[in-house]
């Protein structure tokens, strides 16, 4: 599984022009399902999300999770992140999970941070409009396989 967590003061997904999620202070999450990802995967990856240590403190420092400042999760399918540019100039989406497994993992992801964290998702498979208003910007790369 990889992610790109961006700090966000607020986010939102609008699906043809309706939005239809939208959350505060939290992390936006575009969430790439891989082949070989599993339920493990998932699991390891929202733990590291969630605790990461990257809200400031009341120094200003780094040193709070998304747990500690009660912040929201908007996660967001992107099956783009498993593109490869090795050859050519057309992207390879080879090593993305095909469309049914990836939205179950997609789902799995989902239902397990909801019983953490305030969770608000895209519609998986849609053209969405995601709007950020990043806070920082702080914005971190996660790859389940190096966790």
């Amino acid at each position: 599984m990889k992610a790109v967590l961006q700090r966000v003061r607020s986010s939102s997904v609008s699906v043809d022009g309706k939005e239809v999620a939208s959350i505060g202070p939290g992390l936006n999450v575009l969430l790439g399902v891989m082949k070989d990802d599993s339920e493990e995967d998932m699991d390891k990856a929202l733990a590291k999300i969630i605790n990461l240590r990257i809200f400031a403190d009341e120094a200003g420092k780094m040193n709070r999770s998304l747990l500690d400042v009660r912040g929201e999760l908007l996660v967001v399918s992107q099956f783009t992140l498993g593109a490869s540019i090795k050859k050519g100039r057309r992207p390879s989406f080879d090593t993305a999970a095909l469309p049914e497994e990836a939205e179950r993992l997609y789902h799995y992801f989902i239902d397990q941070a909801s019983e953490k964290v305030a969770v608000q998702h895209g519609v998986f498979g849609a053209h969405m409009d995601v709007h950020i208003i990043n806070d920082g910007p702080v914005t971190i790369l996660v790859d389940s396989k190096v966790l």
